[in-house]
């Protein structure tokens, strides 16, 4: 995610904010680690995503971001997964809107941040359990959003 702009630290509203839940062929979610040098939830678990740039819709922050942190291109926007609401370790409030997606790239190899992301992993429904190391951060939030992610996937019956 990126940081948010600077004269926005005092606003009143929250920022919003886009991710993907990335879903393979196997059905499996990619999910990449933020650097421990990141100021927002330095070495924990997250999706693709980032905050909304002015003037920008969901849509267009979803395929930006997701380009940016992988290089990959969203192909399909397979579901809307939620809306959540959380506070960043800086004090600012977000809403997030998630979005379960396939992508077009080489899903073997992405094109990671460099300083923002150390690694990155496909995990199956019944392997989140390495999400737990990120637990601390607003209440496991980030894996409840793959739990919703995989319920929708089901969903789908792709």
């Amino acid at each position: 995610m990126s940081a948010p702009p600077p004269d926005r630290a005092a606003a009143s509203e929250p920022l919003r904010c886009v991710a993907a839940l990335i879903v393979d062929d196997d059905g499996r979610i990619f999910f990449q680690r933020r650097s421990p040098q990141r100021r927002l939830f330095p070495d924990t678990w997250d999706i693709a995503g980032g905050h909304l740039e002015a003037g920008e819709t969901p849509i267009e922050a979803l395929h930006r971001e997701v380009r940016e942190e992988t290089g990959w291109t969203v192909s399909h926007i397979l579901a809307e997964v939620g809306e959540y609401a959380y506070v960043g370790n800086d004090g600012i409030a977000r809403v997030e809107l998630d979005y379960l997606v396939r992508v077009d790239g080489d899903l073997a190899n992405p094109q990671l941040e460099a300083g923002k992301h150390t690694e990155f992993r496909w995990l199956a429904a019944d392997a989140l359990d390495v999400l737990d190391e990120s637990a601390h951060v607003n209440d496991g939030l980030i894996r409840r959003i793959a739990e919703n992610g995989f319920a929708v996937l089901r969903s789908l019956s792709l």
